[in-house]
């Protein structure tokens, strides 16, 4: 008999979550969004950096908390958004006319602006995906913005936008009592 061998799919659970971020419906059927599966080596790395970016001050302390959630997860999934084109319908809510964003001079602090609201609209529904995936297969995670930062910072991924999502197959949902920092 084989004990406990849930905790050796969760590479496959992951994947299958990719999928449906990547199938998820884009503005005008272009895909800026970009995923991967954190090796074990690249999830300590990030953990590392994430406890760096909490030394920044109070505000930042959550993200040593999350350092440790990823560490004691199974997998941590990435994703982000490679923004490249605008949609095209110039609604105005970057700041700018679809004609005018790409000749901004980028800027920012963890991510970098500006970028398409629409394609922005468009990374959220494929995170809202890929998470309900994980739902229904019972799997236990969170959307994190404290991983996206770090994973960023030490360019595990190209993306304006990146958040991380680790998942947990354990008796009891590692991310449900987390201590406020």
């Amino acid at each position: 008999m084989q004990l406990n061998p849930e905790k050796e799919v969760i590479e496959t659970v992951a994947k299958l979550m990719l999928i449906s971020a990547r199938t998820a419906p884009k503005a005008k059927g272009v895909d800026e969004i970009v995923t991967g599966i954190v090796s074990p080596e690249e999830k300590e790395a990030i953990a590392k950096q994430m406890e760096a970016i909490g030394e920044r001050g109070d505000a930042y302390r959550f993200f040593i908390r999350d350092a440790q959630n990823i560490r004691d997860a199974e997998a941590l999934i990435l994703i982000g958004l490679n923004f490249k084109m605008p949609a095209g319908v110039n609604c105005g809510a970057c700041g700018y006319d679809c004609n005018s964003i790409l000749n901004q001079k980028p800027h920012g602090i963890d991510y970098v602006g500006p970028v398409c609201t629409i394609r922005v609209i468009d990374f959220g529904i494929a995170v809202g995906s890929l998470v309900s995936v994980a739902k229904e297969l019972g799997v236990d995670n969170r959307v994190m913005y404290s991983v996206g930062v770090a994973a960023k910072k030490l360019r595990i991924i190209d993306a304006q936008i990146v958040l991380g999502i680790p998942l947990s197959v354990k008796g009891k949902n590692i991310f449900f009592d987390r201590k406020p920092i």
